[in-house]
């Protein structure tokens, strides 16, 4: 079957995640030349698009409306309209709205088109020296049992996996991987990619929970590297304090110079330790600030 380029196609157009300059010459011709443009979020579409001069037909679509409006844009297309899916950040489909859409217009045989571009994920395993093969698992669940039974998985990953996270949630998700997995397993937290406050910050899991415990503002990619040296049970690194060992974990946090009053906070996520308990620990480990 041959195809008239601009006609009946569903193009699937990756956009920056920080970085309007990110956008590349062939996204934004292919932006210009689409008949109407999904967007998860159409107020920042319209800034992206200002910035290229685009002026098109802007639709939303977000999670809530995609199996709805699924079947219209379908039948659109089917009619021959070119139309350029978005979404708020990086590639539709990639934890975000995009991937139904896209099976059911394969499914009627009509005409799918990537358009490639900036991605978080492929940005983060760069950034993190990524080397090899590595797993996406997205967003974690939030809690209960399906997050720990998520967690627990990583324990014998044999690859880096790299997860999304909310900036609210980081520190929290921190402890919790350095609590199931070992507190000295390798990770990488890579925010606010590509943006003027870009930071990537390398470490064990435990000091990582210690240096984002606060508040964390933008976007937030975290790559899991998987455990070098197993014990016999393959259950994590051997020879790592593990959060079963506060008094090791405090010397290690006060030594770096974390206040006494923020490491015993730590001490309870992490070992799962009462107030009583972390806060006397805490107060009774020499650290830098003591010294001053």
């Amino acid at each position: 079957m041959s195809f008239t380029p601009d006609r009946g196609v569903l193009w699937i157009v990756a956009t920056p995640i920080g970085n309007l300059a990110d956008l590349p010459p062939r996204a934004v011709e292919t932006l210009r030349r689409a008949d109407l443009i999904l967007a998860e979020d159409t107020r920042r579409a319209r800034a992206l698009l200002a910035r290229f001069d685009i002026h098109r037909p802007l639709e939303s679509f977000d999670a809530h409306k995609e199996r709805r409006q699924a079947d219209r844009i379908v039948a659109r297309v089917a009619g021959g309209a070119a139309v350029a899916l978005v979404s708020d950040a990086g590639t539709p489909g990639v934890s975000d709205p995009g991937a139904y859409l896209v099976r059911r217009a394969l499914e009627a045989g009509l005409r799918v088109s990537p358009i490639p571009g900036p991605s978080a994920v492929a940005c983060a395993a760069m950034a993190a020296g990524v080397e090899g093969p590595f797993r996406f698992a997205g967003f974690l669940a939030r809690k209960g049992g399906e997050r720990r039974r998520e967690m627990a998985a990583l324990r014998s990953e044999t690859v880096p996996v790299v997860l999304f996270e909310s900036p609210r949630r980081l520190g929290e998700t921190l402890a919790d991987l350095a609590r199931e997995l070992g507190a000295e397993r390798r990770a990488v937290v890579c925010r606010e990619l590509t943006k003027l406050h870009e930071e990537v910050a390398a470490g064990p899991l435990g000091s990582l929970a210690a240096r984002f415990s606060g508040e964390v503002l933008g976007e937030v990619t975290l790559v899991v590297f998987p455990a070098e040296d197993r014990d016999p049970a393959g259950a994590r690194p051997a020879n790592a304090p593990v959060a079963t060992e506060p008094a090791a974990w405090a010397a290690r946090l006060r030594e770096e110079g974390l206040a006494a009053s923020r490491v015993a906070r730590i001490l309870e996520d992490l070992c799962g330790l009462p107030h009583r308990e972390a806060y006397r620990i805490a107060h009774e480990t020499p650290g830098r600030d003591a010294e001053s």
